[in-house]
């Protein structure tokens, strides 16, 4: 069985790349244009693996990545932060809110891949 990705981006344009890069892969994939909309789906649903993005309207990935880790069934799945932050400030503050990983953007599809099978 195909293990689910939840991809949270407030840009429908980088959620289609991920999306295509991960089908290509064989996941599945599940999209969230924010983090409210990936914690609401989160609540009823399970993932194996959730790509966010920081800065978004409504509730941002950092805040997103608390918010998983305090739901049970959250715990210990994998939370990676696909962002154009790159200041070590915002990595550690992802850090200390759980996040997994963290990816620059753009990415490179093999790195995406390579990290998330080193995680997952």
């Amino acid at each position: 069985m195909a293990r689910t990705v939840m991809t949270v981006d407030d840009s429908a344009s980088m959620r289609q790349m991920v999306k295509a890069t991960l089908l290509s892969a064989g996941y599945s994939v599940v999209e969230a244009a924010d983090g409210q909309e990936a914690l609401e789906y989160a609540r009823e649903n399970s993932v194996d693996l959730v790509i966010t993005d920081v800065n978004m309207p409504r509730m941002d990935g950092i805040t997103l990545v608390s918010e998983l880790r305090a739901l049970p069934s959250y715990r210990l799945t994998p939370l990676l932060l696909l962002t154009t932050e790159s200041s070590q400030e915002k990595k550690m503050e992802g850090k200390r809110a759980g996040a997994t990983g963290w990816i620059v953007k753009p990415f490179n599809p093999d790195q995406l891949l390579a990290t998330m099978a080193r995680v997952l």
